[in-house]
């Protein structure tokens, strides 16, 4: 069975610790970068990215993640600030546990942290991998890089081509590339079969 990088808990057993659901609107921010960790997330319904803006305001999306997916939950081992705004990109249906909740739960089924273990684990293997593929100078290597990350997030069947539900200008703004210079780079992955481009859809 494949490891992925999102807990995925039963929504009645974290409501049992106190989960509550929340609703956002298209551009709402679920919370803002150097606020402090206090809940863990997961998304009923939606669409969130994580992203901050360098000195000259330029964007950049650290993921983007969608349905049964979870996020902050890192920062919840931490005593540090979130290092990223979570913003959604879709009207949203979150649940969100409080901190001491959270950890409670974990305490009180062992079997969810070692799952939660596992997926920081995989987390941690892609996002370098990412990195190294974020390093090179070719802009090929830097979208395989960027669509194994993404794709090591989601749990689909094997074989299945994995759906980039991203914008040329999200891709753009995950990589550091230009537009123009992830349209040329897609083409150039469609020809050598890398990936397929149907319409608008990325298949990798």
């Amino acid at each position: 069975m494949k490891t992925i990088s999102c807990m995925n808990i039963d929504g009645s057993l974290l409501r049992a610790f106190g989960a509550e659901d929340k609703s956002y609107k298209k551009g709402e921010l679920v919370y803002r970068e150097d606020d402090h960790a206090m809940y863990y997330f997961q998304i009923e319904e939606g669409k969130v990215k994580l992203n901050n803006y360098d000195e000259n305001g330029k964007e950049f999306i650290h993921n983007i993640l969608a349905k049964n997916q979870s996020f902050g939950d890192s920062m919840l081992f931490l005593e540090k600030a979130y290092p990223m705004n979570a913003v959604c990109l879709l009207p949203s249906e979150i649940i969100r546990v409080p901190k001491d909740n959270f950890l409670e739960l974990l305490k009180e089924h062992p079997h969810l942290s070692v799952s939660m273990n596992a997926c920081l684990s995989h987390r941690l293997y892609f996002k370098a991998i990412m990195i190294q593929s974020m390093a090179s100078q070719s802009p090929v290597s830097r979208l395989k890089g960027l669509m194994d990350y993404l794709k090591s997030y989601h749990d689909g069947e094997c074989g299945q081509a994995f759906n980039v539900e991203l914008t040329r200008q999200q891709i753009a703004s995950l990589t550091g590339l230009r537009v123009e210079t992830v349209i040329r780079a897609l083409k150039k992955m469609e020809k050598e079969n890398i990936l397929s481009l149907e319409s608008r859809k990325i298949l990798y």
